[in-house]
């Protein structure tokens, strides 16, 4: 079942850059060693997280270049292709060298906000080219339109090539409709680390984390027990990593992760424009949590 290798903890990975703005693989080795090393499920690369936007055309492929070269397909690998073009999504599918790359994960078309009918479309074209299967991903946050549960659904059922969805809508209610109507093989997974451990409680396979760039093992452990149905295990974690998670977010992704993987020694935390660094006052905030965190393992 080609679904279940992305089931557990997929990791958003940053792009890390130096203080020029260049993208810094040196500590991208860092980072890569630290969360595979440390038991994360798979990789996703060229998401929010990453920066997409910000990159070029050339870093993109070199990034992806880089992760696929040390990563030695070691774990699944995720890449994230979409756009609010049909055509140049399609385009963009086409050329791309899939060899070592596992999954598509594909937003829902930002700024244009299409109906209902046209993300049908959109993403029913999308899994007809596609050589590797799609993970969707709803974050109406970011893109300004919501996939509802209905459309999600309809996708899932009539398209053996989408396998899943990221969830980033907050809205637990809307996360449980389709986990109780979708296809067994079809994956939910959580698009907003705060609300992981509940959405794995009421059904979801797992989560593409950001948090796990700081913290792979506990949170991967978190999930695993979730899993397993050791909802309390999975409680207590989640309540360790909660207000860390609540704190990277407060500046904006990937600010706040980039901050925090710089306290922990992986990373600096520059980011690239229009983006900035989170205050110093949230960093200092961000600082004390995690040596309280330190010191309880």
């Amino acid at each position: 079942m080609q679904s279940k290798k992305f089931e557990g903890t997929g990791v958003a990975l940053v792009t890390p850059f130096r203080k020029d703005g260049s993208v810094d693989f040196k500590a991208f080795e860092k980072l890569l060693d630290h969360v595979i090393n440390d038991g994360v499920d798979y990789l996703v690369a060229l998401g929010t997280t990453s920066e997409y936007p910000a990159l070029t055309t050339d870093e993109r492929e070199a990034v992806v270049s880089f992760i696929t070269e040390k990563n030695q397909r070691k774990l699944p690998l995720v890449m994230g292709i979409g756009g609010n073009s049909t055509s140049e999504v399609v385009k963009q599918i086409q050329k791309t060298d899939f060899t070592q790359i596992d999954a598509i994960l594909s937003v829902v078309p930002y700024y244009n906000k299409p109906s209902q009918k046209g993300i049908i479309q959109h993403f029913t074209n999308i899994a007809s080219v596609s050589p590797v299967p799609i993970i969707l991903y709803n974050v109406p946050g970011r893109t300004g339109k919501n996939m509802v549960a209905d459309t999600v659904l309809y996708l899932a059922h009539n398209n053996d090539n989408i396998i899943g969805l990221k969830e980033a809508a907050g809205d637990m209610v809307q996360a449980m409709e389709i986990i109780k109507k979708k296809p067994n093989d079809f994956l939910v997974l959580s698009g907003e680390d705060v609300l992981t451990m509940p959405l794995v409680a009421a059904g979801a396979n797992g989560v593409i984390s950001v948090t796990a760039n700081a913290y792979p093992e506990t949170y991967c452990k978190m999930v695993r027990a979730g899993l397993d149905g050791n909802i309390a295990e999975s409680r207590k974690l989640h309540y360790e990593l909660l207000q860390f998670s609540e704190m990277i977010f407060e500046d904006g992704n990937p600010s706040g992760i980039k901050a925090a993987l710089q306290i922990k020694d992986i990373t600096q935390s520059a980011v690239r424009s229009p983006l900035t660094t989170i205050s110093r006052s949230l960093y200092g905030k961000l600082d004390n949590e995690i040596k309280q965190i330190n010191r309880k393992k």
